[in-house]
Formats: C-alpha cells, structure tokens, sequence
C-alpha cells in the first residue's frame, strides 16, 4: 500500500455529492490539453475538486500530521492525480530508489495509492497504482471475481510518476494513459475507485482511506466500499 496509493466521504467536503445512499462521489474535471506528470503548479490543477484524506480505514480520524489532498483530471489520453500530504513524521523510504521499474513491496513503505475500476457495474476487476515520496512506483491489475485476489505482475500500465519531499508536506502525482484500462471515457461516466495513504512505521503505521473499508484489518482490497469517480 503509498505514502500515498491510487488504486475516493467526508460529509460536508463541496468536492464530492452523494450518489447513492452509502456512495461518495469525486468529480473529475476535463483538462483541454495535456501536460507533464512533474507540472504540478499547471494551471489545469486550479480547477480540480480537492478531496480530503484524514481518516483511516477504520474511520477513525488521523492526526494532522498524515493528512493528504487529493485532485484527478482527465484529457483525451490520460488521467491525472496529484496529492499533497502533510509530512509530520519520519518519511519510511528506500535510500536507493529505482525509478526504472515497478518497486515490488512499495506498499510496506510511505506512499499513496489509487484504484480505479473502470467497470461500475464489475469493480472486483480493478488497477492499482502506487507512488512514493522518492518517486518510485508500481502498477498491478487486480482481480477478485472468484472470492480470491488474484494479482498481474506482469501488467504493465505505462504510468507516469513524480515526487518532491518539501520541508512539511509531500508532492506527488501520477498520469495513466488511458490504454492502461482499455477505454477511454466520455463526459458523464462514472468509474468506481478510492484513494489512500500508508504512512509510518509499526505498531503506529497508519493506512489512511479516502473511503474507509471498516474492515477488521487495515485492508484497501474492498471494492463494495470504493466511491464514483465521475467525470465532467
């Protein structure tokens, strides 16, 4: 699981509006034209929703000190996401990243995740897809139709990936090209997906959830809790 991973309810957040009666919604705004995954101050990202991440999978609230915002977007070949997290404790990180290929393990270390089921109708099939504060990253394909995680290693989604460590907080984005998840989507779809961060080191690591699982373990493997991800 990333400092932050992307793999989104906080009541009263104007980012996101009830769909249903137990599912949040995120709004992703479309972007006219594409931009670099390390352009983190483009001015596409001032008119993206920002979602909050201050609860843990539990639902129980975090300290400040590992709180994250998040903003997607979308153009007509990628989606976006950028997060800014609060940086209020020692950062668990490689001394030797490679930013060349997929950082195995990446989830037992800081980082931030989002998953995204491009099928609302199936989101037991869904992509993974990781970033560290050092820039490292993983993408993997998931699957739990048959009541078993199955996971594919072997995908590859041609994921882009940027970090910077700042003094009190941490930058980082991803940009997926759509070729990743087989479709593009158009105005008015909603996709299913949630958010999250893995921050600090045991018995104190916190596994934060954009959507909390409620689950009697920290586990983000729960696609009947992810939120809509709807783009406009």
């Amino acid at each position: 699981m990333l400092f932050l991973t992307l793999l989104v309810a906080v009541v009263g957040d104007p980012a996101q509006t009830m769909s249903g009666p137990s599912r949040p919604s995120l709004k992703i705004r479309f972007a006219v034209t594409d931009f670099a995954v390390s352009d983190t101050s483009n001015v596409a990202w001032n008119k993206a929703d920002r979602v909050k991440i201050d609860r843990y999978w539990s639902g129980e609230k975090a300290s400040d000190g590992r709180r994250v915002r998040a903003r997607l977007l979308w153009s007509k070949t990628a989606l976006y996401a950028l997060f800014e997290a609060n940086r209020g404790e020692p950062l668990v990180v490689s001394d030797k990243p490679d930013l060349t290929k997929k950082a195995m393990g990446l989830w037992d270390r800081d980082v931030v995740e989002i998953f995204v089921a491009p099928e609302k109708k199936e989101p037991r099939k869904y992509f993974e897809f990781e970033v560290a504060p050092t820039g490292e990253w993983l993408d993997v394909a998931l699957d739990l139709t048959s009541g078993t995680r199955v996971s594919d290693w072997k995908y590859s989604s041609g994921m882009e990936s940027f970090a910077e460590i700042q003094k009190d907080r941490i930058v980082a984005a991803v940009k997926i090209p759509w070729s990743a998840f087989g479709r593009t989507p158009k105005p008015g779809d909603a996709w299913v997906g949630n958010i999250f961060r893995c921050v600090g080191t045991d018995p104190d690591r916190g596994y934060l959830a954009w959507q909390p699982t409620f689950t009697e373990k920290p586990n983000f493997h729960v696609p009947e809790k992810f939120g809509d991800f709807r783009f406009l």
